[in-house]
């Protein structure tokens, strides 16, 4: 295959990930073309078709995989219990994979689907799009170029007013269905610690089920300890009535303080799409950050400080270019495997009232 031929993309699942997320950025990416969606709903096809030009839709997996030499990539947007199955079979079909988050329900199965990957020669990638959230990749600067000293104490949240439960899969309380804010949300904050600070050495979690009617977590508090010294503190919930910061992050030099989310989310929610207007991932400076020492940044202490751009088309450029034998992976399942090991642990630190040794 040459460089100048478009690598065709299978997409399974067409709800909130699939129309939101991938479809729109996997046909924005040079190099990939969104070539099937597969969705068992008729109104979800015929927003596919309408959507983007020349795309077939399918209503079952099956009839995907009956065409698997006319592909080239599966992209897995379906529910958290199909993403083992489905990547399995992609992959003794001979496809590359890219899975959304989380992987798997369990660090072992998402080893074990790392293991068949390699086994077989092919890409296995995981969507951790938040790596390419605007105030993630400034933080990840702001810590290399060694703003604010030694790191010591990063806080995350992704918190949400949601009283009211919307029901579906991800707030089922049935295990298989891998539900909760915990595996959701929590898969994004502990990525993204991870990938700032390494391995974690200790676990403790405090999870609850607040809103009426509620089956599974939905307010969640994650500490982690990790190998270099550096605590994290994360919190994911659905019942927070005031947003707190989205990070806050001390180090021995300076702090640095930034509320509100990156904007990409809703820009595709709205039919936003990367590539067709100046400005893709950028935010006004009312919402720039602030880093300083002994202030508090509320009352306007320290200096406000430019939020680079997000950029989610990045992953699917270099899913691209890893199928190319370009790059590297962006996101590996071993990768997520890590993260996995850090939700069971917080997942029993939560039931058992313990904190847990990795």
């Amino acid at each position: 295959m040459t460089a100048a031929t478009p690598l065709r993309v299978g997409l399974i699942g067409y709800g909130l990930a699939g129309s939101v997320f991938h479809a729109p950025l996997i046909a924005a990416t040079e190099g990939l073309a969104l070539d099937t969606v597969v969705t068992s709903n008729p109104e979800r096809q015929a927003q596919a078709k309408a959507e983007f030009t020349g795309v077939r839709t399918v209503a079952t997996p099956d009839d995907l995989f009956d065409r698997a030499d006319g592909l080239d990539l599966i992209v897995i947007a379906s529910p958290n219990k199909t993403h083992v199955p489905l990547a399995t079979t992609a992959l003794k079909a001979g496809l590359p994979v890219v899975v959304d988050k989380p992987v798997a329900g369990t660090a072992a199965e998402a080893r074990a689907l790392a293991a068949l990957a390699e086994e077989r020669g092919l890409l296995l990638s995981v969507f951790q799009n938040r790596r390419w959230d605007n105030d993630f990749l400034t933080l990840r600067k702001l810590l290399a170029d060694g703003e604010l000293g030694e790191a010591w104490r990063f806080e995350s949240r992704f918190e949400r007013w949601r009283p009211q439960p919307k029901g579906g899969w991800r707030e089922s309380g049935d295990p298989a269905e891998i539900g909760g804010l915990l595996y959701d949300l929590g898969s994004h904050v502990v990525d993204q610690a991870l990938t700032l600070f390494g391995p974690a050495t200790e676990v403790y979690a405090e999870s609850v089920v607040r809103r009426d009617g509620a089956e599974t977590d939905d307010d969640t508090f994650v500490a982690l300890t990790h190998a270099n010294g550096v605590r994290s503190h994360l919190y994911v919930s659905a019942t927070a009535a005031q947003l707190g910061p989205r990070f806050r992050v001390l180090g021995s030099k300076a702090g640095y303080v930034k509320y509100g989310l990156d904007p990409q989310e809703a820009a595709l929610r709205e039919g936003d799409r990367p590539g067709t207007a100046d400005g893709w991932g950028t935010e006004p400076e009312s919402l720039y950050g602030r880093i300083g020492a002994g202030e508090s940044p509320v009352t306007g202490g320290g200096r406000a400080v430019p939020t680079l751009p997000g950029d989610y088309p990045a992953y699917y450029a270099a899913v691209a270019r890893a199928l190319r034998g370009e790059g590297p992976n962006p996101v590996t399942a071993l990768e997520a495997a890590d993260a996995l090991d850090v939700l069971e642990a917080a997942r029993r630190s939560a039931a058992e009232k313990v904190t847990v040794t990795l």
